[in-house]
């Protein structure tokens, strides 16, 4: 039986939370799990399982840390993920929630977007097939590229048009959502990519890019993606 990494979140479950509080009355783990989520805005059990068993532990209390923040905690255990979300603005603008630094931080341009929509098409037919929670998911690049060429113009090159996809996959990694391909041209789609978006959202945007196909319009225009 393959054992669990330890790390420093590794701890019995009936320790009290309050064993060691920091300066400003927050128990020190909470902090430390928040501060931890708050630097790409999720955390996957297959990264550090003693983490995220913490997280599932502490949930409310790193929802009471995350609230002044106008964010909150979704667990997938499931699929081993906790990811954070903009909870909805009480003002009456609905715009504001767009205008949070973690929807900032996933601005994404139309290209990668639509490269967002077809991966998680690909993982969630996979899960389809294997069951959800399936821990790795595997594309190949040649059916991703096949793929992406039905809504993007033709380069008329081959070696441009697969550059022009592992330019759009280099870019996507630091989102968590995919991994570097491999010796087999192959890219591990991650967990992540359930939470990017909605169904509805991608959906529209791979119908607005098949209005595109073959119109020469750009599709390089930034947009934001709640997260």
């Amino acid at each position: 039986m393959e054992e669990e990494p330890t790390s420093d979140w590794q701890e019995s479950e009936s320790a009290p939370a309050e064993a060691a509080v920091s300066a400003s009355g927050t128990p020190a783990e909470v902090k430390a799990l928040a501060q931890e989520l708050l630097k790409s805005g999720y955390l996957e059990s297959t990264a550090d399982a003693a983490a995220f068993h913490a997280v599932v532990r502490l949930r409310r209390e790193i929802d009471a840390v995350l609230e002044p923040l106008d964010l909150c905690l979704e667990l997938d255990e499931t699929r081993g993920l906790a990811v954070l979300r903009v909870t909805e603005p009480v003002s009456s603008s609905p715009d504001e929630a767009w205008s949070h630094p973690l929807v900032r931080r996933q601005r994404l341009t139309l290209e990668q977007s639509l490269l967002v929509a077809i991966l998680r098409r690909a993982y969630v037919v996979q899960e389809l097939e294997s069951g959800i929670g399936v821990r790795e998911v595997r594309v190949a690049l040649d059916e991703l590229l096949s793929e992406l060429q039905v809504f993007l113009p033709d380069s008329g090159s081959d070696t441009k048009n697969r550059q022009r996809l592992l330019t759009l996959l280099d870019q996507l990694k630091p989102h968590g959502i995919v991994s570097e391909p491999d010796a087999r041209g192959e890219v591990v789609i991650r967990p992540l990519i359930t939470r990017l978006a909605n169904p509805e959202t991608l959906a529209a945007l791979l119908a607005h890019f098949r209005e595109m196909a073959g119109s020469g319009r750009d599709g390089s225009r930034e947009i934001d993606i709640p997260h």
